[in-house]
């Protein structure tokens, strides 16, 4: 394996009933916390309510920066920002997903810089200090609540990245499977593509000597692959959910990749579907990680059929390795149909328009992929294969 160093300073609280924890944990950051949400489900849902009772219970103000979208727009993060600075505000909490996570992270740079916020996503610019972060989490699927890293779009020019900093790792994340009783069903299947696609990402590696690493990956997507078609039969089961919610968390703190690379490649190329056609994430990349893995066979046969035989279960007996990888990449597509995913981008309505577009928007750092490198005749072959 390549030399590492691990470092991942997020408190995590995990299980039921652990948002009361939040009466510990804000007086350690001050008494003004602004709340991030998106549209609204945590005020129907009473968790809202809740949250702020606990802050009232930490002798804590709160102010509230709601309608954050599924794909955070860099408008949003700037409008926090300034309220942020206005407010002289000590404590971010993110309550929500993945984008809600995300939008906060950017504020909390952004809250600390003097300028637009799509400076610091677009590398012009380099966080030098943030806001402390907390997370209350109420979707399993990003990962975002353990690690570092964000994704924002500007809708004003079509572009999405993703960006981090070691200043982003939240302080603290509370996780309580309940609060993800709610989410709805199509919502629940793209958190577990999306949380799926992330191991895939590390699976595909070059560095030598790293059995365990390869071996933790398939555990958590075999974990996820037995515990979905439950779950999506009993949205209110909390044995489901608390295991869905942790394996999304495992998915993408770092831990299942030490001493590796891994590709994500397949994540840039979804940022620009969605950044021109904002479709949600984890059904761009159920559409799109079959392809790219069909694409890179010659590249990832060792891998895809280990895959294969190890997670999908593919019989070997009499066939070819790359018969046996392309039996895996169809299991995988089948698992993810039969929750409900889309495999094509013809379900979003979306044809060869804005090929060239999205082809752009995928390379505008140039050539991308840290298993397979991918050149602008690649990614056009891709989009092709997933229309």
């Amino acid at each position: 394996m390549d030399n590492f160093t691990f470092h991942n300073p997020t408190k995590l609280i995990f299980g039921k009933d652990q948002t009361e924890a939040l009466r510990k944990e804000i007086p350690s950051y001050g008494d003004k916390v602004l709340i991030v949400y998106g549209g609204g489900s945590i005020k129907r849902n009473g968790l809202l309510d809740k949250v702020k009772s606990e802050l009232a219970a930490a002798n804590a103000s709160a102010f509230e920066l709601a309608g954050v979208e599924p794909n955070p727009r860099v408008t949003t993060v700037n409008k926090g920002a300034d309220l942020c600075k206005r407010e002289n505000i000590d404590l971010i909490l993110a309550v929500g997903g993945g984008s809600v996570i995300d939008c906060a992270k950017t504020i909390a740079a952004a809250a600390k810089y003097d300028g637009d916020a799509w400076d610091l996503v677009t590398k012009k610019a380099v966080p030098t200090d943030a806001l402390p972060l907390g997370v209350v989490l109420t979707l399993a699927a990003t990962g975002s609540e353990m690690n570092s890293g964000a994704v924002i779009t500007n809708w004003e020019t079509n572009e999405k990245y993703g960006w981090g900093s070691p200043l982003l790792f939240p302080k603290f994340s509370i996780l309580d499977p309940q609060n993800t009783y709610t989410v709805p069903q199509d919502q629940t299947v793209y958190g577990i593509v999306d949380m799926m696609s992330h191991v895939l990402e590390q699976y595909y590696f070059h560095s030598k000597n790293a059995p365990l690493q390869e071996r933790l990956c398939e555990s958590v997507l075999q974990t996820v692959i037995e515990t979905a078609p439950k779950l999506l039969e009993d949205l209110t089961n909390y044995d489901y959910r608390e295991t869905i919610m942790y394996c999304g968390t495992m998915a993408l703190n770092n831990m299942i990749r030490m001493g590796t690379l891994g590709d994500w490649g397949t994540h840039n190329l979804e940022h620009a579907v969605s950044a021109v056609y904002d479709i949600p994430h984890g059904g761009g990349l159920a559409i799109l990680f079959p392809n790219w893995l069909k694409y890179t066979l010659n590249e990832g046969l060792k891998q895809s059929k280990q895959l294969a035989i190890r997670v999908f279960e593919v019989d070997p007996e009499g066939k070819s390795d790359e018969e046996i990888a392309l039996e895996g990449i169809e299991r995988l597509r089948a698992f993810w149909n039969s929750i409900g995913a889309p495999s094509t981008l013809k379900a979003y309505d979306i044809g060869d328009e804005k090929l060239d577009v999205m082809v752009d928007r995928a390379m505008a750092n140039g050539p991308f992929g840290g298993f397979a490198r991918l050149e602008a005749k690649d990614v056009t072959e891709i989009y092709k294969m997933a229309l």
